[in-house]
């Protein structure tokens, strides 16, 4: 069987240096290997394959045959790392919170929590302001993308 200490550990070996990070790795019992990076200056195709030619040239499929899916984050998945919020600052976001309420604005900070500048509402007559967002409050947290 194929170990997930082993790929995260050939994976994290040819991420070193640069500003890529893994969001998700996994290894299934039937051997289906699934790396999703991520970096602060974004993925290319190439990293993929680089990363995808790291764990083939040091796994024998003689020995055990696998399957093997390397990923950069798309931009219609979830946050799941502190850095992929710190890489969006700056940028409008969804988040659902625990309670299943949803809030729409700019992330403006990344810390022990967030904080978002929320737009004013005049259906709510509420004005612009911003909020603390605890992480254990947070559900899921996308990207909203615009095409303005």
């Amino acid at each position: 069987m194929i170990s997930e200490s082993y790929i995260r550990q050939l994976v994290e070996e040819k991420l070193e240096g640069t500003d890529m990070f893994i969001v998700e790795l996994s290894v299934s019992s039937n051997s289906k290997i699934v790396v999703e990076i991520d970096g602060m200056s974004g993925v290319a195709i190439a990293d993929c394959v680089e990363v995808s030619r790291q764990i083939e040239s040091n796994l024998d499929r003689d020995q055990e045959d696998f399957e093997l899916q390397v990923s950069s984050a798309g931009i219609d998945k979830p946050l799941r790392d502190k850095r992929q919020f710190e890489k969006n600052i700056g940028r409008e976001v969804k988040i659902v919170l625990q309670d299943s309420a949803e809030l729409k604005g700019e992330l403006l900070e990344v810390g022990d929590s967030l904080k978002l500048k929320l737009p004013a509402s005049k259906k709510k007559k509420l004005p612009e302001r911003e909020e603390i967002i605890a992480w254990e409050n947070i559900r899921e947290t996308k990207i909203l993308i615009s095409f303005k």
